[in-house]
């Protein structure tokens, strides 16, 4: 299952990745705090809201509302022949601490008509020395006008791209740079809600199974969906089956709160697809570049205005993954497994399959909904928590999208958390 990973291909080649979070300082900018465990350092920056907004460089954009704004163009680009004005947002340094091997960035963007954003970073060593700026990705919220894409490779000054996700030889402080186009001379006005940057160091191997914590005994009701009954649609999209667990899981936890896209956003798909919210979340995360729906800060950017806010994180175990679900939040999570080492699973291996966490037995074990069933009543299913755990955390470091709505708030971080 090729596509459920972005780059997780890349990942499983590393000795190691992981997530970490912020804080607000009571000055509202943010504060970077790196998580330890096993040795997994992880370190997630957020941008949200006006204070923190501001404390980047601003150039032609504005702050409304808590929203980064365009506000004037200060540049001009093209893409496809068309003529753009940009203007700029450039967040401060961040160090998260320690010398970090990758990042993964992931945003929430309106980008009306013909606009678009495009997310840039680049890393600075112990000597003061800077690299390049690298292109993370050019997205937008629709197809009409521009391809949304990543750019892999760059491949310069000790870093690269791989899909969404930075790799460094190993940096102590960043930049994020984002870039807001429209079609020059208009006057819409594309925004920004949430920016995160999660940087990372992490070791190859799982460690000890984690112990049963504040989520045991629940399961939440997250509506079940399979991505298989979907084979064969719209090969321009990855082609649906085997395809399509990322947007499959993605709308599972959007149905949960009741957030799925109107009827007249997928009115395109022929009546008689079952769950055409699927083949619209297909299209609508899907990666030019990369020919897939896997990627990551793709997905998290597509559900974040239906529900709410959302952004793509890595946690350290099961039992952190619990305070999230006795919160009643679904994760949703990237594994990778070979024959025999899944119990239960629908299919026999998958160098990178995305599902969603919903809950944890009295005995600890994992409760999941499983897109690669082969039908709804087949999606949900436990598995044994030191396979699964070791799965999630050996192939792409504890990868989640949390997603949340107004109802359903993060749960309060603590001092040294991931979010």
């Amino acid at each position: 299952m090729r596509q459920i990973t972005a780059g997780l291909a890349v990942l499983l080649a590393l000795t190691g990745v992981s997530a970490c979070a912020t804080a607000d300082r009571p000055d509202g900018s943010a504060v970077a705090v790196a998580a330890t465990g096993a040795e997994r350092l992880i370190t997630l920056t957020r941008w949200d809201g006006s204070r923190q907004w501001n404390r980047g460089d601003l150039a032609g954009t504005t702050v409304s509302d808590g929203r980064l704004v365009f506000d004037q163009g200060v540049a001009t680009t093209t893409a496809d022949g068309r003529s753009y004005d940009v203007a700029r947002w450039t967040s401060p340094w961040v160090e998260p601490g320690y010398a970090f091997t990758e990042l993964i960035a992931s945003w929430s963007a309106t980008t009306p008509r013909d606009s678009w954003i495009e997310v840039k970073v680049r890393g600075r060593d112990g000597g003061g020395d800077r690299t390049s700026w690298d292109v993370i990705g050019r997205w937008t919220s629709g197809d009409q006008h521009l391809q949304r894409h990543t750019v892999s490779g760059q491949a310069d000054d000790g870093t690269s791209v791989a899909v969404d996700t930075w790799r460094t030889s190993g940096l102590l402080g960043y930049q994020v740079r984002i870039s807001l186009a429209r079609r020059a001379g208009a006057s819409y006005r594309p925004s920004l809600d949430l920016a995160t940057a999660m940087a990372s160091r992490l070791p190859s191997s799982a460690g000890a199974t984690s112990e049963p914590g504040p989520a045991r005994g629940v399961v939440l009701q997250v509506p079940r969906l399979s991505q298989m009954v979907h084979t064969g649609h719209y090969p321009r999209w990855g082609g649906g089956g085997e395809a399509w667990c990322s947007p499959t899981a993605t709308s599972m936890v959007l149905g949960y709160y009741d957030s799925l896209p109107t009827p007249r956003r997928y009115r395109w798909v022929p009546d008689g697809h079952v769950d055409p919210w699927v083949d619209h979340a297909a299209r609508m995360t899907y990666d030019h570049a990369y020919d897939g729906t896997g990627n990551w800060p793709f997905n998290t950017a597509y559900a974040a205005p239906l529900a709410g806010k959302a952004f793509v994180t890595r946690l350290r175990s099961v039992r952190e993954a619990e305070r999230f679900l006795a919160a009643g939040i679904p994760l949703v999570v990237s594994i990778a497994f070979g024959r025999g080492e899944l119990d239960g699973a629908p299919i026999g291996s998958s160098n990178g399959h995305l599902l969603v966490l919903v809950g944890i037995r009295d005995n600890g074990n994992v409760v999941v909904n499983d897109p690669a069933a082969d039908s709804r009543r087949r999606v949900r299913r436990t598995y044994d928590r030191g396979q699964l755990e070791r799965l999630w955390l050996e192939a792409s470091g504890g990868l989640a999208y949390v997603i949340t709505d107004p109802d359903h708030p993060l749960p309060k971080p603590g001092a040294a958390t991931n979010w």
